[in-house]
């Protein structure tokens, strides 16, 4: 157990780091990341609200479905990334119900620049009272439809409320791995229940932080405070896959979000950019880890990892960071200087490892 966010968190049970990644990859992994945020945003205007914290469709967004976002400051750099959901399938008298969840460490920062912004055009209602578990793996369909039946019929990025071994939970197939799987929310009285009816589950197996990260990164998944924070902007980490086209220059709603001058002229001029998040293979078995500088062939400094361990699933060390922009294709060779020495370092693709979510 380890101090995170002002909680006491499981890095890893007895099985270890390497034991309970592998079998978040072949079978089912149980997360408690109860740490994190969950809050709703209600009311008619509760969309437009959000939308104007955000270079991201919030107002289109069908019920029923959730989407990836990102916080921003006046200059464009990213307060948090996070998840909401449109509700307002199960609570439509209100005429908006936003559920959204913000990463452990910034939940209190993120909730009040919320309330400060939008509490006025909408409610803003903190859920601390729940708790949050992460199912995550190719069989964890298998193990929750036996307690819940009906969740094998939702699609990625889809959720609605279930009954899992007799306790209510609101939950989403979605997740942090790459594979399929479900994140559920449930009432902290029924936490420790529902924990234990989902490790009964053959499939099951309990996983600490530690394989959470080296399983988001080979997911090519970013890590607040390592991969973005308030100094980067989406186009720089990459994240333009974030920004519908209906927030960009000739959307229908195009701007209107904190820092949108500087992120649409990114956008239309990626030139100006003077990095980019890239991912990053070892061309040696050398493990290269956050904050290890990178240099071109030539010895000059060109930026640095970001999040770097070996890939348990591909025995390769891999990493991502941020370049100068003419080192970012896919190939280029690289330096990492480990202990004073350079590793040599390709820019890869990422994901890693391919994506396994379910889409139907």
């Amino acid at each position: 157990m380890v101090p995170f966010a002002g909680y006491s968190m499981p890095v890893q049970y007895p099985a270890g780091l390497m034991a309970e990644h592998l079998h978040t990859r072949s079978a089912a992994g149980l997360f408690d990341v109860s740490h994190m945020g969950q809050l709703r945003l209600v009311g008619p205007d509760a969309a437009a609200a959000l939308e104007s914290l955000m270079p991201v469709d919030v107002i289109d967004l069908p019920a029923g479905k959730q989407r990836y976002g990102l916080l921003l400051n006046e200059d464009g750099g990213i307060i948090d990334d996070l998840m909401f959901f449109n509700r307002n399938m199960t609570d439509s008298a209100n005429g908006g119900d936003l559920f959204v969840i913000v990463n452990g460490a910034c939940k209190a920062g993120d909730i009040a620049h919320i309330e400060q912004k939008i509490s006025d055009r909408c409610q803003v209602i903190p859920m601390p009272e729940m708790a949050l578990m992460a199912l995550q793996g190719p069989q964890a369909v298998a193990a929750l439809q036996r307690l819940a039946p009906g969740v094998e019929k939702l699609v990625f990025m889809t959720g609605g409320r279930f009954t899992v071994a007799g306790c209510d939970c609101f939950l989403t197939r979605s997740g942090y791995t790459g594979e399929d799987g479900f994140e559920i929310s449930v009432h902290a009285s029924q936490a420790a229940a529902l924990a234990r009816a989902l490790l009964a589950q053959p499939e099951v197996k309990p996983v600490g932080l530690g394989a959470r990260n080296s399983l988001r990164l080979e997911a090519g998944l970013c890590l607040y405070g390592n991969d973005i924070d308030t100094t980067t902007t989406p186009v720089e980490a990459n994240l333009n896959w974030a920004m519908q086209k209906v927030r960009r220059t000739g959307g229908a709603r195009a701007g209107g979000f904190p820092g949108a001058d500087k992120i649409l002229a990114q956008l239309a001029d990626p030139g100006t950019l003077t990095r980019k998040r890239v991912g990053l293979v070892a061309l040696e078995r050398i493990p290269v880890r956050d904050h290890t500088a990178l240099q071109s062939p030539d010895g000059a400094a060109i930026g640095e990892v970001t999040s770097g361990l070996l890939g348990p699933s591909i025995n390769q060390p891999v990493a991502m960071g941020y370049v100068s922009p003419e080192f970012a294709a896919l190939g280029t060779r690289v330096n990492a200087i480990v202990r004073g020495k350079p590793v040599p370092m390709q820019i890869s693709a990422m994901p890693f490892v391919p994506n396994r979510y379910f889409r139907g």
